[in-house]
């Protein structure tokens, strides 16, 4: 008897560790497919306010106008017209908004890495030069538009703007959000006004090739607009701000695009939208909501890696000649090739990739 209740208490005791390990294995695995949701929702939640959440704003705070509730609209128009200029003058930045827990999630979709390969000083003002564009630029957002890779404990005492177009900062709601993440326009008046105006320590990052790049973005293609982008540069020489180039590898990865000929109706279009708007319309496809075998407007998880390469001292110039444009440009096209050679093979591409500047 004494046998047979030892033998039970150490089946008791087995039985027990299984149970035990079978409910840590679940708690784990529950816990991950929380965690996948959150970051499919958070990357979900970022697409739909880059595609519509501008136009959604207007079309909402004009039907307010026309309600009972009309006194709220009215406010917030008075309140934009008075506040129209902010966005000029550097925006109006939110720590707390940068370090919200959604980021996280976003960056660990991908995933997505800030790399620095060198200091910069705080004494200086930087043009950083971002390529590729890619559809939407999620790399540059990701990196510096929140602090969810650790932009400012990389870069102590840098305070990064990303600019984009100044059409966004026309729509109500969206522009207050965009400012919270330390977004500009990209347009002289605002890059003027934080080069010269705004102290030491500032970076303008600039997606250099713009829409143009990103009609020509797809997997395993490699290619950025610059042979005829420089007017960074000229801005650079005018306040004396250093310049470094920024490659995102992986960037090109997560959307497929159809790609239309130069000389087709397709590409008609999209470069009359360009002219005229100043963005340009992809026909683009990401994995679905549920399943990365369907297609859907989620960019699929492949991993993005911005490495930030080494700062380009460039004088202050406050009439830069085209030759100093010219010879300032070609310096910073050889910087960004050799960063690409220098790091492609650490990040998936083969030693033989070439970089192609269009």
């Amino acid at each position: 008897c004494k046998c047979n209740f030892i033998s039970f208490i150490f089946l008791s005791l087995g039985t027990g560790s299984n149970i035990l390990s079978a409910l840590q294995d679940l708690f784990w695995l529950l816990k991950s497919k929380a965690e996948k949701q959150l970051q499919i929702i958070s990357v979900l939640q970022w697409v739909l306010t880059f595609l519509i959440m501008g136009i959604a704003c207007t079309l909402i705070l004009m039907y307010i106008l026309c309600t009972d509730c009309w006194v709220i609209a009215a406010l917030y128009l008075a309140w934009l017209v008075f506040d129209w200029n902010t966005p000029k003058k550097g925006g109006r930045r939110s720590q707390w908004v940068r370090n919200w827990a959604i980021w996280r999630y976003f960056r660990d979709y991908f995933p997505i890495r800030l790399v620095k390969t060198h200091n910069l000083l705080t004494t200086r003002n930087y043009i950083f030069g971002y390529h590729p564009h890619g559809i939407m630029g999620l790399g540059a957002f990701c990196n510096f538009s929140t602090e969810a890779t650790g932009v400012s404990q990389k870069f102590p005492g840098i305070r990064p703007y990303l600019a984009t177009l100044a059409g966004n900062f026309r729509m109500p709601i969206l522009r207050d959000y965009l400012m919270s993440g330390g977004i500009c326009p990209v347009n002289r008046d605002s890059i003027d006004y934080i080069l010269s105006k705004n102290g030491s320590g500032n970076a303008i990052i600039i997606v250099v090739g713009g829409a143009a790049e990103s009609l020509n973005c797809t997997p395993g293609k490699n290619s950025v607009t610059l042979k005829n982008r420089k007017g960074f540069v000229k801005l650079a020489l005018r306040h004396g701000a250093d310049l470094v180039p920024v490659y995102s590898f992986g960037e090109n990865e997560v959307y497929k695009q159809v790609i239309f000929e130069e000389d087709s109706w397709g590409r008609w279009v999209q470069k009359k939208f360009q002219k005229h708007i100043g963005f340009a319309p992809c026909i683009f496809h990401g994995r679905g909501l549920f399943s990365s075998n369907t297609w859907g407007l989620l960019p699929y998880s492949k991993p993005i890696t911005t490495v930030v390469g080494e700062p380009i001292t460039i004088p202050k110039i406050d009439n830069p000649s085209q030759k100093d444009v010219d010879f300032y440009h070609s310096i910073y096209v050889d910087s960004l090739i050799k960063l690409f050679d220098k790091y492609k093979s650490k990040f998936g591409l083969l030693e033989t990739e070439v970089l192609e500047v269009n």
